[in-house]
């Protein structure tokens, strides 16, 4: 009964210490803005750097931007505890002059969904 006993406690005791280990996704910046932009340019990009501060692997499920002339690029294997990786964002300025705010949402195996934003001010095309 002893045994029995100890054997349970101590895969109670593993149990709790696998279901406690978490990655956590903390990004060097979650908000960038371009400032004021020309719509020539075509397109913008900025890269969100993010490190995997946990104790377990980080696995980027789905990032998503809030319309279609933001496009988010992720592919990338787990990221290790202590590692880095990016999140490239690009948006389009053709066609699209005045203010913008544009979120991006990031579904990882972390805690909770983490958001992005990217802003700015795309000023009208110059006629030809």
């Amino acid at each position: 009964m002893k045994k029995l006993l100890v054997l349970g406690l101590l895969i109670l005791g593993i149990s709790a210490l696998s279901y406690a280990q978490k990655p956590v996704i903390k990004f060097n910046k979650y908000v960038h803005d371009f400032g004021q932009i020309k719509e020539e340019l075509g397109k913008v990009t900025y890269v969100f750097e993010f490190t995997n501060t946990g104790d377990a692997d980080l696995v980027l499920n789905n990032v998503q931007a809030s319309c279609g002339c933001t496009t988010p690029d992720w592919k990338q294997p787990p990221i290790a505890p202590g590692k880095k990786g990016v999140i490239t964002v690009t948006y389009t300025t053709k066609g699209r002059p005045g203010p913008f705010n544009k979120t991006i949402t990031i579904i990882s195996n972390a805690e909770k969904a983490e958001t992005l934003t990217i802003k700015g001010d795309v000023l009208v095309a110059e006629p030809k």
